[in-house]
């Protein structure tokens, strides 16, 4: 029988959330899985899934050519690296696509919008934590010139010590990123939750499944590096399908059927 009293709480406002979503282990095989389903979703929405990789390779061009064109080479590799922070945030239209897939629609671009508008102050949130680490990392990246040789007669064993140090530090930002951004935005997409508790349910998930998120990781590096060796140009197909492929992940890893689910449109 419903109650008069406006104040009285719901069912649903008494059921306490808990501090993070529940996690499934998956097998360490489990990414080579995600890939297929993400070229399946590719192979159904063809069209905005590279118009989007086209869009995303476009602006990852400026990045870079400001990096060269104004920066030192030290720069330019934290930029390289630095691509793999802000990636997620640029996926986000393709977990859009994705779930649209998955509800049985056609994707379409207007729909990705009106839903990233929704939860859009999250997304700010966890967008503005990923600029400051990329801006750090930027930052680091031009120190690095004091370990580049000075002379015009330096050895291998110079420029592998620039390269390794460089690496070294990249690998270090670029890990902490991969494991709090995992999960996190594609649940932000799908439920009705805050950033931190998502930032929260990324890192236990990444950390309960580390040889298959080992996996993912070197998956996603090895597509990143095929689109630089190709001159961006491996960009415009491998970025959709990593995008579609992490909402895969997401749904395949975490339980968040506590939260509602947001509102669709």
């Amino acid at each position: 029988m419903a109650t008069d009293n406006p104040d009285a709480p719901t069912t649903e406002e008494e059921k306490p959330l808990p501090f993070t979503a529940k996690t499934r282990i998956v097998p360490v095989s489990a990414p080579i899985r995600w890939i297929h389903m993400g070229a399946e979703d590719m192979r159904k929405a063809p069209l905005v899934s590279l118009t989007y990789g086209l869009g995303m390779t476009l602006l990852s061009v400026l990045i870079a050519y400001c990096a060269w064109q104004f920066g030192t080479l030290g720069l330019y590799l934290g930029m390289a690296s630095g691509f793999l922070l802000i990636g997620p945030v640029m996926a986000l239209g393709l977990y859009s696509f994705s779930c649209q897939i998955e509800q049985g629609r056609k994707p379409v671009m207007g729909y990705c919008m009106r839903e990233g508008g929704s939860h859009m102050k999250d997304i700010l949130i966890f967008s503005f934590v990923l600029l400051i680490v990329f801006m750090i990392w930027a930052r680091a990246a031009t120190a690095l010139n004091i370990f580049f040789p000075d002379n015009a007669d330096y050895s291998i064993m110079d420029l592998a010590l620039f390269l390794g140090v460089g690496t070294a530090i990249g690998a270090v930002f670029s890990t902490v990123v991969f494991t709090a951004s995992a999960f996190s935005l594609p649940m932000i997409m799908d439920r009705k939750t805050d950033a931190i508790t998502a930032v929260i349910t990324s890192v236990n998930a990444v950390l309960r499944n580390r040889k298959a998120m080992l996996v993912w990781a070197i998956i996603i590096v090895s597509f990143v590096a095929v689109g630089f060796a190709t001159f961006f140009i491996g960009f415009i197909v491998v970025l959709p399908l990593i995008g579609h492929a992490t909402w895969h992940a997401y749904r395949e890893t975490v339980d968040a059927s506590d939260w509602p689910e947001n509102d669709k449109y």
